[in-house]
């Protein structure tokens, strides 16, 4: 399979943030505790060991072989989740939503390097085990956010009443009304073939035969990673929630995660980096009953925003919080806590925009008391056909020159390949040659003269840059043949100018390459390897 790489800073897609972070900026090294290499995963290993009980392993393994009891899933699965409850094992994790169909397809991308990193991890300390953790969000509420996919240029989107005009509750409790629309329009996009009926009978069984979206999004994700020991967790589970209580109880009590997320996120802000999230004084949801909203401070209790639901003191809230811990959940601020709170985690695998909000966070995990986990940045790749890569090499277009806007990489080519040469550096190097006699003439009268010859100069740099963009716009006409093909190219491996992994669902490649996608991408992405890939399907 040929493949390339460039750096993630090249591509031109990444923030400043990530890629000094991936370059090992001494600036953002207070902000994280070890950066992610099979070296420094020896003493992540020491480190939650020591913190993490036998007792939370037990709950942990049990509430997964609860959440698995209606579910057929491989030995592999099992296994590990047996495996969860032994002191010698260890998790690595990636998260998401439970996007439509899986989303876009770097979906596929987290779990793949949280899979691969298991591997090399198991390798490297072969008397440890390493299960690879898929974190459904089922407690986030936008349902608009995860309504629809794209596939073959169109936009596949779920109208559910509910989830329209009720956008309050937990996404994973949303039935799965009006699906059966979503299937026929899907089904009639895909056509015929039997990896159209693979991807047909996959949408059916999943989201037609299953009553909610957390058990349609587990039977998916199953399906498609079970062989390889993917265990998927639901954070939605009472006995789960019983083991965040002290979290709770802490957070209610002295507001803990505000004060540290908010000097932590000052100290970011020193450096000249945005905050990707705000701490609220009290950082917990309130769940029940199709009710997902913000717990916040009320006199000497507690209330729930826009909601007739109260307590009035603490002692009130601690009674509900330890009766019913399944009704308390956690915001953005605090769901990372939580999965390390219930995961012998070792790293947390995720894009540049879950990183940098990890980042506000070290502060508030010291407070708790919880290992801070490595961060990784999850692999990224673009996936070419051979057609594609055939047109690409006529148009001898390189893997560098590809990540150029779409502008830029066709005013480029064209420079190349005219037989004139649109280049007016000469003569501007010339005329400003001329100016520096002139000005020197001009600072033997007076200070007019010399700002008539600067106003000038730079008027008639401006007529030759404005000619040599009329030039160019003429090469581009009369090469237009060129134009147009380089246009199409590109505009399929970066539609909507952007990166194909977060516009496309991998029902697209599924289509041509069957069950060989995910074993090319589990082959050839490198959780380790630091570099944007580039993949050429033979």
């Amino acid at each position: 399979m040929p493949t390339d790489c460039i750096s993630f800073k090249d591509t031109g897609f990444f923030s400043k943030l990530i890629c000094d972070y991936l370059d090992g900026k001494k600036d953002l090294q207070p902000f994280y505790n070890r950066f992610p290499t099979l070296k420094n995963l020896e003493a992540q290993i020491k480190e939650k060991q020591a913190s993490f009980s036998i007792e939370n392993r037990k709950a942990l393994s049990e509430a997964l072989n609860n959440q698995y009891k209606n579910s057929n899933t491989s030995n592999a699965t099992l296994k590990n989740i047996k495996a969860l409850a032994e002191e010698n094992t260890f998790t690595i994790t990636t998260g998401h939503q439970l996007n439509l169909f899986t989303g876009p397809l770097y979906f596929l991308y987290k779990i793949i390097s949280t899979i691969n990193f298991t591997e090399k991890a198991k390798q490297k300390y072969p008397k440890h085990n390493f299960v690879p953790i898929y974190w459904m969000a089922t407690e986030d509420h936008d349902f608009l956010e995860i309504n629809h996919f794209q596939l073959n240029g169109k936009k596949i989107a779920w109208n559910n009443e509910k989830g329209l005009h009720n956008n309050n509750g937990y996404v994973g409790e949303y039935t799965n009304e009006g699906l059966e629309a979503v299937f026929t329009v899907f089904e009639n996009e895909l056509g015929i073939g039997n990896h159209a009926n693979y991807l047909k009978e996959l949408f059916k069984k999943g989201y037609l035969e299953h009553q909610n979206l957390t058990d349609a999004s587990r039977y998916i994700v199953n399906e498609l990673f079970s062989t390889y020991g993917l265990v998927i967790v639901d954070g939605n589970d009472r006995a789960l929630k019983q083991l965040f209580i002290p979290v709770i109880k802490q957070e209610l009590k002295s507001k803990s995660s505000f004060e540290h997320v908010s000097n932590t996120t000052e100290k970011l802000n020193e450096l000249g980096i945005s905050a990707q999230v705000t701490p609220r004084e009290i950082n917990l949801f309130y769940g029940k009953d199709g009710v997902r909203a913000r717990i916040e401070v009320n006199g000497n209790g507690f209330k729930v925003v826009d909601h007739d639901i109260k307590w009035d003191s603490f002692e009130a809230i601690k009674e509900a919080y330890t009766k019913f811990p399944e009704q308390f959940s956690p915001n953005v601020i605090l769901r990372p806590v939580y999965q390390e709170v219930i995961l012998p985690n070792l790293c947390y695998i995720g894009g540049g925009g879950e990183l940098a909000y990890w980042f506000q966070l070290k502060e508030a995990f010291k407070s708790f008391s919880i290992p801070f986990p490595m961060l990784l940045l999850r692999n990224s790749a673009l996936l070419i056909s051979k057609k594609q890569q055939g047109k690409l090499d006529k148009l001898n277009v390189t893997p560098q020159e590809l990540f150029l806007k779409s502008s830029s990489l066709i005013n480029y080519k064209v420079r190349q390949i005219s037989d004139i040469k649109i280049d007016f550096s000469e003569q501007k190097k010339h005329l400003e040659n001329q100016f520096l006699n002139l000005k020197e003439i001009a600072k033997q009268t007076d200070i007019t003269f010399l700002n008539a010859v600067n106003a000038q100069e730079v008027k008639q740099l401006k007529g030759l840059d404005n000619l040599e963009k009329r030039l160019l716009k003429a090469q581009r006409i009369k090469l237009s043949d060129h134009v147009n093909r380089l246009t199409e190219v590109h505009s399929n491996l970066f539609p909507m100018q952007s990166l194909q992994e977060r516009k496309l669902n991998f029902s697209e490649f599924y289509l041509e390459y069957g069950e060989e996608l995910i074993h090319t991408l589990k082959e050839e992405l490198d959780p380790f390897e630091g570099e944007f890939k580039i993949i050429t399907f033979k």
